[in-house]
């Protein structure tokens, strides 16, 4: 699953409305509709923040080139 698709199940998964989710961590309605959309890539530190608001972590990886 990518981004914009995880934050928005687990948005849904906690029953939090968009707007709920931007006051949790603040930031706009309009920016949380964009990253769900696919339409914005939200910064580490924003992911961040989202990621505290949705009660979740962060996980990076990097795989080696084959």
């Amino acid at each position: 699953m990518n981004t914009a698709a995880l934050v928005r199940t687990r948005r849904i998964e906690l029953g939090l409305s968009q707007a709920e989710l931007a006051t949790r961590a603040g930031t706009g309605q309009a920016f949380i509709s964009r990253v769900e959309s696919g339409k914005a890539i939200p910064t580490l530190p924003v992911l961040q923040r989202l990621a505290t608001a949705l009660e979740c972590d962060i996980t990076v990886s990097l795989t080696p080139h084959r």
